[in-house]
């Protein structure tokens, strides 16, 4: 057995930024197992699995670690080869997921992902958590990460986070988000118990982190950037109950998984 596997740096315009996600068409759906197998194996912080149903995708997202429930740039990734290399020729890509039906639209040069809009709620700080950041936190919300607020982007940037105690944490994944300089919002995304120490972006975490600041600075658009040595930019919008993440992806590599004995 041979399956087709495309590597595709999400979240940029062009490659060595973003965030590598590898994304796997299958005619139908692999053993568990195996997909979790070939995930680790690529040791990239997802792999996405799509099966064709009909007019709709289904979708899934595998960490090294474990399958999980969200991701964004491995369905921006999806998107990215459906247009560009799998000669799809609708306006809107529509995947079947964990969360739900998850709409994709090439505008320009982006691609607008309409996600669900995921609100924390304000929490008190365990003590382990402020031991893993060590910086003061000005404030901490829960949702399914904790979203950690810092006083400044120059904090952020000198972040060094404890990992084996990010990894003791009952959530996730830990955000640590500040106002930007030049962004309206920038943060960085931490995940060591999915095998994920940071992952350079993160669309999945501005689903909560889009409807903070946008009641923060009071607008329903916002531009983040997230600090991770890669680094990458999304464009954020609140409609209503949902967000509207934009961002670029580009093919690094195209190759072939052989199953064969």
């Amino acid at each position: 057995m041979k399956i087709r596997q495309f590597q595709v740096d999400a979240f940029a315009c062009r490659r060595f930024e973003g965030n590598p996600a590898a994304v796997c068409p299958l005619d139908s759906w692999l053993d568990d197992g195996l997909m979790q197998a070939i995930a680790a194996e690529n040791n990239l912080s997802e792999t996405a699995f799509f099966v064709s149903t009909g007019d709709h995708f289904s979708l899934r997202w595998f960490t090294p670690l474990a399958e999980v429930d969200l991701c964004g740039h491995a369905t921006l990734a999806s998107a990215h080869v459906l247009f560009e290399h799998l000669g799809y020729d609708k306006p809107v890509i529509t995947f079947e997921t964990r969360s739900g039906q998850l709409g994709i639209e090439r505008k320009n040069d982006q691609l607008q992902m309409n996600f669900p809009a995921i609100k924390a709620l304000p929490c008190a700080v365990p003590a382990l958590l402020q031991k893993a950041i060590g910086l003061p936190i000005e404030a901490l919300l829960v949702a399914d990460d904790y979203l950690v607020v810092l006083d400044s982007e120059a904090d952020l940037r000198r972040l060094q986070p404890n990992q084996n105690l990010l990894g003791q944490l009952d959530k996730r994944g830990i955000i640590v988000t500040a106002r930007g300089e030049e962004h309206d919002f920038v943060s960085r995304f931490f995940a060591p118990k999915l095998g994920i120490p940071e992952d350079p972006v993160t669309g999945s975490a501005h689903c909560t982190l889009a409807p903070y600041w946008a009641e923060k600075l009071n607008k329903t658009r916002l531009r983040a950037r997230q600090l991770s040595q890669r680094g990458g930019d999304i464009d954020c919008e609140i409609v209503v109950d949902r967000v509207i993440l934009a961002g670029s992806a580009v093919t690094f590599m195209i190759g072939e998984i052989s199953l064969d004995t």
